[in-house]
């Protein structure tokens, strides 16, 4: 029988406005690391990189926030995963650019292997009723649900405390910067708050969640599509409800 041996492992998890890591020793120890409202990534890199000293991983796991339409629910970061992740950038422009930084940066420090997590695979049980959007299958366009990975982690919690409750109906809710609902079922997905982008569902901080269709097309007349990204990303949400005070 083969005998998995402990090695010192470093997670990455590069929010849309937070750094948060982790170090797992090979003696069971645990470093967490925690960078709030950060003024930029790459400080924040810096700064974990500092923090952590002399202490050398031997793999290094990267939250990603987007993975694309694929039930992977974890990839290896070589040359051609690297390139399709920086294809799908447009689709989470809030997050993506800072989950690649960290791998590339990781990897410049570390050479080892760096691993992508999706937060999008945990979706992937999702039934074709809940991932299907009411547009032209020929757009190509679907739902894929995010913050998998938490949502993950509370379906691994919720039999030890929810017991035999825990396999029914749970909705459970991420809330923060970004946040959304899950309905689990026998602890799988089966439909959740957002959907193409993670800039729908629910109102988020600056995030407006889902929108009249007919909003966006006047604000289409209103922006060029940089400034539309822009407000979408950053000015909307409750930092708009709350007139920028928020």
């Amino acid at each position: 029988m083969a005998v998995l041996m402990a090695i010192p492992i470093l997670t990455i998890n590069s929010g849309s406005s937070s750094l948060k890591a982790s170090l797992f020793t090979a003696d069971g120890q645990r470093r967490d690391f925690r960078y709030g409202q950060v003024k930029s990534q790459q400080a924040a890199f810096d700064q974990l990189m500092y923090d952590l000293g002399g202490d050398m991983p031997m793999m290094v796991g990267h939250r990603f926030v987007h993975g694309g339409a694929i039930a992977d629910a974890a990839r290896v970061i070589d040359a051609t995963e690297r390139e399709r992740l920086h294809g799908l950038t447009y689709l989470a422009p809030l997050h993506m650019p800072g989950n690649l930084l960290g791998a590339e940066l990781c990897a410049q420090r570390f050479p080892v292997p760096q691993v992508a997590c999706f937060d999008t695979a945990f979706h992937a049980t999702m039934p074709a009723l809940a991932w299907r959007l009411p547009v032209p299958a020929s757009t190509g366009l679907r739902r894929f649900g995010f913050h998998g990975l938490n949502y993950a982690y509370v379906a691994k919690c919720l039999p030890e405390i929810l017991e035999e409750a825990a396999y029914g109906n749970v909705l459970v809710a991420h809330l923060g910067s970004g946040s959304s609902l899950c309905l689990m079922q026998d602890l799988k997905s089966v439909d959740t708050s957002m959907g193409y982008t993670p800039a729908g569902g629910i109102v988020m901080g600056t995030r407006s969640g889902d929108l009249d269709p007919g909003v966006m097309l006047e604000l289409s007349k209103r922006y060029d599509a940089k400034a539309l990204s822009d407000l979408v990303y950053h000015h909307m949400g409750l930092l708009a409800l709350s007139d920028n005070e928020s």
